[in-house]
């Protein structure tokens, strides 16, 4: 099997999953007497990455494997496609998945003492349901509180192959900051409301209710 062979393969498969696709899922795409070896694999992926230079899509590697996107500059005039609004949510809400992300595994209490406010439980469950967030145990201290993670589902929404791809963020003053390119993300429409498969699906109009603003005693 020759070098454009498996490219098309690739290309084709990527493009008919709908969803990001693992290496080693690719790799399975052939037969064991067929297979090509994982150097012409990543060989044939980069090609592909290349071939989407002048295109208006691009070849992306996510958390969960490797799926084609809207280039994020031409957001703006592909989502008109769509009559739906982006998600909107509230600087609360995307104050506590930066804090998550950043600081996990951590509690709902210690989240709020970084806050200084109380966090809204529909805060929690809208992570939850979204699969941005998951429990990942207990921290051993009385009352046993769940500790909270992010997901693989959360890299791939926000185009990040792993935590290490997150946004420094030095110091937690930096943290209005970093809520900011979250909901720029968001809003953007990408990567995954702009996926080549899934876009109509996602662009849904969702409205998360402000958190309590009182203060958390202590």
């Amino acid at each position: 099997m020759n070098n454009e062979q498996i490219k098309a393969i690739l290309e084709a498969a990527i493009l008919a999953a709908g969803e990001p696709v693992s290496f080693e899922r690719l790799r399975h795409l052939f037969e064991e007497h067929e297979r090509p070896s994982t150097e012409d694999l990543r060989n044939a992926l980069i090609a592909i990455s290349n071939d989407c230079a002048t295109r208006g899509i691009e070849l992306k590697e996510v958390a969960s494997g490797f799926c084609f996107q809207v280039k994020m500059e031409l957001g703006a005039w592909i989502k008109q496609l769509w009559q739906e609004r982006p998600p909107r949510f509230t600087r609360a809400f995307l104050e506590t998945l930066a804090i998550i992300a950043y600081r996990q595994p951590i509690t709902r209490g210690e989240i709020e003492a970084i806050r200084g406010v109380a966090v809204s439980t529909n805060i929690i469950k809208m992570l939850l349901e979204r699969e941005w967030i998951r429990i990942v145990g207990q921290r051993e201290v009385p009352g046993r509180p769940s500790l909270y993670a992010t997901t693989r589902q959360f890299l791939d929404h926000f185009n990040l192959k792993s935590l290490e791809d997150l946004p420094a963020m030095t110091e937690l003053s930096d943290l209005d900051q970093v809520a900011q390119q979250l909901e720029e993300q968001i809003e953007s429409d990408a990567p995954e409301a702009l996926s080549v498969e899934t876009a109509p699906e996602m662009m849904t109009d969702m409205q998360v209710e402000e958190d309590s603003h009182a203060e958390v005693v202590h």
